[in-house]
């Protein structure tokens, strides 16, 4: 009965048949509650453009991580599923992308053989893990541990995983069969072996190369120019790297480059589905694989948060960062389970979906079901791509990775983000990804520590015929003679202290006759134990030297806390509500002498 009389105070036809259908309706997800009609075109459309584009990129982030190229098309279907019926950005893209792709390489690489049956089982296991820890971020709300990296930090973690990613990519543009546990010893190696370099392998990798990084860099203007409008411009860039896939492909098939001429290739990929499936993990491997499960997680929750907000920002829309994170957990654990590699929010996997039109996660999902198809069907094609022409298509994706200008501005802007963003990038280069992240954070913190350590204290006065009081040293301002004061532009605590102690008594050894100190504490949030202490202890020496200690413009929270305070109690009458207010006590006291 409660149905029907909903039904009929809906005005909008639509809505009355989504309240009819209410418990269906509730097993949908929100953006189909109801569906937009007008949109279905447009998904459709993006979601086969996305499947053929990013065909190439499966295939070629399965083998960066070490795994059978094929893994990269299961995971693109199941987990890409999962992400958009739980997932709140209408646009964003999960699967295989660089970073997930290199640290898992980067992680099992020295546990085990790459592609191996054991090396397969340990990725799905750090899927499993690293997805259960985001979807414990999710439930529990902790979408704001993406705030606890800095944008230098993550700049620099993705420089560094960058330039491992052309590491490990070296061999395959040369030709040469290098394993090594790690990047510098497969740089080593290859070094070692490059007399041994492939010529046609050489010569169709640098081509391949040429191509993507002039489509990238140049095409999309060069197109602009010649009237093709900015979106469809954009989209033809991005078919490039399939359009070099395809035309190399054919050169080994027509030129038999792989019999012929040593030329690697992908090897027969099997058609069909992969077994629901996972070994269950020993202590040993539990132990091995947490920590890196962490850090994967860490990073994980950071680019799909991060790309979730860029890509809404673009669409006027707004994202759920923990359901983002909900979404990002349930796709790993699903690729735990099917394909067995951890998955992520994709750069170019969304801006393809996004160029292409999309307009809902229908999108993705006719994605996955295009793919499904594909490798139900479709895989023998694959056999004879050239490993060379994707290890091209990862490099030139690595390549854009490095964003230098960001490193330029933070040198230009502070100096100690660029120490941030180049100690990340170093680290994980040369200690790994896990230390490399850490060192970032590390280095993230001893800033902070240090500018909390050291704040900024300026010597104030007021501004002729104004209330307002501004640095000294910056303004032509008025002083009362005696009087000092100062504005302490950091919360008080146990780090700070003998700095701001230290500035105190010198400027009142500089300036003579001082009788009273009045501490503008417009900026201070908080003032910790130990530096209610010290300040009392503070009070007590300048009331011995006669000095009269004032504070000016409190705030409420530091107020509460110092009320039934020693140090409050014996301020009576010298705590002001604004720094002109103690200006003009301080000026009527001393015309009454």
């Amino acid at each position: 009965m409660a149905h029907k009389r909903a039904f009929f105070l809906c005005r909008d036809p639509r809505q009355a048949a989504a309240v009819k259908l209410w418990p269906m309706n509730r097993l949908l997800p929100r953006w189909a509650r109801p569906y937009p009609r007008k949109h279905l075109g447009a998904d459709l459309l993006a979601g086969l453009v996305v499947t053929v584009l990013v065909l190439p990129q499966s295939l070629a982030y399965a083998m960066l991580a070490g795994l059978p190229p094929q893994v990269g098309l299961y995971v693109s279907i199941l987990p890409v599923m999962a992400y958009a019926l739980v997932g709140s950005s209408m646009t964003q893209a999960v699967g295989p992308v660089a970073i997930t792709a290199i640290m898992t390489f980067s992680v099992l690489s020295p546990l085990a053989a790459p592609a191996s049956a054991h090396y397969i089982a340990l990725a799905a296991l750090l899927a499993l893990l690293s997805g259960l820890m985001v979807l414990a971020f999710g439930v529990l709300r902790l979408g704001f541990l993406a705030n606890l990296l800095s944008r230098p930090v993550v700049s620099g973690f993705i420089a560094g995983s960058a330039l491992l990613i052309l590491l490990s990519q070296i061999g395959l543009l040369l030709g040469l069969k290098v394993h090594a546990a790690s990047s510098w010893d497969q740089l080593r190696l290859t070094l070692e072996q490059l007399p041994h370099a492939n010529p046609t392998t050489v010569l169709l990798g640098a081509l391949g190369m040429a191509v993507l990084l002039l489509a990238r860099t140049t095409l999309a203007r060069f197109l602009s120019l010649m009237g093709v409008p900015r979106p469809r411009a954009a989209l033809t860039t991005r078919l490039v790297p399939l359009l070099v896939v395809v035309v190399a492909t054919l050169l080994v098939l027509l030129l038999d480059l792989d019999r012929g001429y040593g030329v690697a290739v992908v090897g027969t990929v099997p058609y069909g589905l992969p077994q629901l499936a996972l070994a269950l993990p020993g202590f040993s491997e539990l132990g091995l694989l947490a920590l890196p499960a962490l850090v994967l997680a860490f990073i994980g929750t950071v680019q799909n948060i991060t790309m979730a907000q860029a890509l809404a920002m673009k669409q006027h829309e707004r994202v759920d960062a923990n359901q983002e994170l909900v979404g990002l957990g349930l796709s790993n654990i699903v690729a735990a389970f099917f394909g067995g590699m951890p998955v992520g929010g994709g750069l170019s996997r969304s801006a393809v979906n996004l160029a292409s039109g999309a307009r809902t996660p229908l999108a993705s999902i006719v994605s996955a079901l295009f793919m499904l198809v594909i490798v139900l069907l479709g895989t023998s094609w694959f056999a004879r791509i050239p490993l060379a022409i994707l290890a091209a298509s990862i490099v030139v994706a690595a390549l854009s990775m490095i964003d230098v200008a960001e490193l330029r501005r933070a040198w230009d802007y502070d100096r100690a983000d660029a120490v941030a963003f180049l100690g990340t990038a170093l680290g994980v280069l040369l200690l790994g990804l896990q230390w490399g992240i850490a060192l970032g954070i590390g280095l993230s913190l001893a800033s902070l520590l240090y500018r909390a350590s050291t704040p900024h204290i300026a010597v104030v006065g007021r501004i002729l015929d104004t209330e307002h009081f501004r640095n000294l040293e910056r303004h032509g301002v008025e002083t009362l003679p005696g009087v000092l004061f100062l504005r302490i532009d950091e919360s008080l605590f146990f780090g700070n202290l003998s700095a701001i102690e230290s500035r105190l008594m010198s400027e009142i050894a500089r300036l003579p006759d001082v009788h009273d100190v009045v501490l503008i504490m417009s900026a201070v949030n908080r003032v910790d134990l130990t530096a209610l202490e010290a300040f009392t202890e503070i009070h007590e020496e300048l009331r011995a030297r006669g000095i009269e200690l004032n504070l000016a413009e409190v705030k409420g929270p530091v107020q509460d806390r110092m009320l039934n305070t020693a140090l409050w109690k014996s301020l009576s009458g010298r705590v002001h509500l604004s720094a002109n207010a103690a200006f003009e006590f301080l000026k009527a006291s001393a015309s009454r002498l």
